[in-house]
């Protein structure tokens, strides 16, 4: 027996006092833990515990509601603010809920993993949701492998880590690195699988140790977390690098001079990014000083940016690292400023250019979206709007000369279908258009008139008609438009009169940039799919991934890059570069976007140069560093 090993054993020997096994009736917890310290008593015992299985850690917390009512409540999901909230399959088939918050897939009783919004909620399961307060609790108390037990008539839940939870994790883990790396293996024929197979092997030494120490809380925890730790490196390295791929990234700038942004150009590329989504025209300002906005009256640059043309610096700059720059695009949505506060503005010089509520619409003042963050949005059927839009894309187009158009906000505000009252597009453009058109002033109608459906089509057709002008552009001046669209079609076409799949099967635009708001990425797979057929085979589409932005854990950025691969995705664009952080981008690097050609070419020259006592040196460490936190590999004596 090593020393590394004794020395755990011996430590361990302090805290296993406060372990019980399954049969007592009382359950304490190991000291070590420091959440409890007192012995409790468990008035809801739902476990059905294994012989050897011990409880280690226990927390409870109130339940706010159970199946929320979505006609009662103004939130996604019926989710409220710092909400704690259990979905079961008498709800729905998803939650529904957004993505501020974070959930937990339960089948049975068995957390079976996480998720951060409009989660699959299991047959046999359920979802626990949290926003704010209750996002924290779960984040703190729950993981894949708790258990978990709903009091539905005290409105309490209780959730559960037992020695199960622990080795419920790495086992999950290893068989899902081991499916990944078969898909590849049986699916790519120079396939490299040497890395992810030796993660795996230690990851599984690990867990027998660990499993032959069930009742031992120091080894067990240490074990299992190694067996964890290792199966999350299998994963990483188990998707390889594809070449012929975008990998691409949102970014909303803040540099002010050009050492800034080379700074930034050079991070994207040392960490495998192609291209970039470099935002433009938002909150309705331009990040250049534009001519257009000039001509029209409208504050002529983002005053962050004033006295200097990033957009020229960030376009010449990305071309000399091989890097594509797609401008990122606030089709109608002009920020949540009240135009009140800035007469040169877009609403505070075209105040008739604001998209109105029928609730609104006859009140002077501009209309803000509450559900988007108080913001305002322009009137998708009003002509000058198109032309002003057109205006300016003509403008980047031609001076700037960058290599895609990426739409964004290109569709009314979100309105709960069915509500007329808070339904978009009542301008008085709109009503006389519609009326020439219908016979009927829209504010006439409600939702049950049989020509709500003309309305609803009408503002459809608005949008659409906007996005075949921009197509027609791209292809006279030969640049690619792609817009970001929402993947579920029938939401997209009730809440935000969106409808891509005509934009597709018409061919106006090249591609689609959907973002999937979720780390789940079985979620997302799920998704992707119901994009992949209705779209039209001619429209490429790019996975705008999520992850980065709600704080997923590392391997589901993996994971879900995986998904798109197998579905055959153009590539994916990360949202978003500030939320992009190292823990993401190392996570990238271990395969999926580091190019191995260059770094083996290196590698061999480097090996060639080696004395034979140096390379066996070197050979020993290659042995050792397998192991992703340089501990010893310990196998079952």
């Amino acid at each position: 027996m090593n020393l590394k090993r004794i020395v755990i054993i011996f430590l361990s020997l302090f805290f296993t006092i406060g372990q019980v096994n399954a049969d007592e009736q009382t359950f304490s917890f190991p000291a070590d833990d420091n959440e409890v310290s007192t012995p409790q008593i468990n008035a809801f015992q739902p476990l059905n515990l294994g012989k050897n299985e011990v409880i280690f850690k226990q927390a409870s917390t109130k339940v706010d509601v159970i199946d929320p009512s979505n006609a009662a409540s103004y939130f996604p999901g019926g989710r409220g603010a710092n909400k704690l909230v259990i979905y079961t399959p008498n709800y729905g088939i998803h939650t529904g809920t957004n993505e501020f918050g974070t959930e937990a897939i339960v089948a049975e009783n068995t957390v079976t993993s996480l998720s951060g919004a409009d989660s699959t909620i299991p047959s046999n399961g359920l979802v626990i949701s949290g926003h704010g307060i209750a996002k924290n609790w779960i984040n703190q108390n729950i993981t894949v492998g708790s258990k978990v037990y709903v009091d539905v008539f005290n409105n309490k839940i209780t959730v559960y880590t037992t020695s199960d939870s622990y080795t419920y994790e790495a086992r999950a883990k290893i068989k899902e690195a081991k499916s990944m790396m078969d898909y590849y293996k049986n699916s790519i024929d120079d396939y490299n699988y040497n890395l992810p197979a030796s993660h795996i092997q230690i990851a599984e030494n690990y867990l027998k140790i660990a499993e032959n120490e069930n009742k031992n809380s120091i080894i067990l925890k240490q074990y299992t977390q190694e067996a964890i730790d290792e199966a999350n490196m299998a994963i990483k390295t188990s998707v390889p690098y594809i070449k012929n791929e975008t990998k691409g990234v949102w970014i909303r700038p803040t540099e002010k001079n050009a050492d800034q942004i080379i700074a930034t150009l050079d991070n994207l590329k040392a960490n495998g990014f192609n291209s970039v989504f470099l935002e433009t025209y938002f909150h309705g300002k331009t990040i250049f000083p534009s001519q257009t906005m000039n001509k029209y009256g409208f504050t002529v640059q983002n005053e962050i940016f004033e006295g200097f043309d990033p957009l020229d610096v960030w376009i010449k700059e990305a071309h000399k690292r091989d890097i594509k720059v797609h401008i990122w695009f606030q089709s109608f949505y002009v920020g949540n400023q009240s135009p009140d506060y800035n007469p040169s503005s877009i609403l505070a010089v075209r105040p008739d250019w604001g998209n109105k509520t029928k609730k609104n619409a006859n009140s002077p003042k501009a209309t803000m979206s509450a559900s988007e963050h108080n913001g305002y949005f322009l009137d998708p059927a009003n002509p000058e709007v198109h032309e002003f839009l057109l205006d300016l894309l003509s403008e980047i187009i031609d001076r700037y000369k960058p290599d895609g158009i990426n739409l964004d906000y290109i569709r009314y505000p979100n309105a709960t279908a069915g509500n007329d009252m808070n339904a978009w597009g009542f301008t008085e453009y709109a009503r006389n258009d519609f009326k020439n058109q219908y016979g009927k002033d829209p504010i006439e109608l409600t939702t049950s008139d049989v020509q709500w459906y003309d309305w609803n089509q009408y503002r459809r057709n608005n949008v659409t008609n906007f996005v075949k002008q921009v197509g027609e552009l791209g292809k006279e001046k030969n640049v690619y438009i792609s817009a970001v669209v929402f993947p579920d079609r029938a939401s997209a076409l009730a809440s935000k009169q969106q409808d891509w799949r005509t934009w597709s099967v018409n061919n106006y635009i090249n591609g689609f940039t959907p973002l999937f708001l979720t780390y789940d990425s079985k979620m997302l797979a799920s998704m992707m799919n119901d994009v992949m057929n209705v779209k039209s085979p001619q429209t490429d589409l790019y996975a705008g991934l999520f992850v980065t932005f709600m704080g997923g854990a590392p391997e589901d950025l993996i994971r879900q890059i995986y998904e798109t691969r197998k579905m055959n995705a153009n590539g994916v664009i990360l949202f978003d570069y500030a939320h992009t952080t190292p823990v993401y981008t190392s996570t990238l690097m271990a395969s999926a976007f580091k190019d191995n050609i260059k770094d083996k070419t290196l590698a061999q020259a480097k090996k060639k140069e080696e004395k034979p006592r140096e390379k066996e040196k070197s050979n020993k460490k290659v042995v050792t560093s397998t192991n992703s936190k340089g501990f010893w590999v310990f196998t079952k004596e």
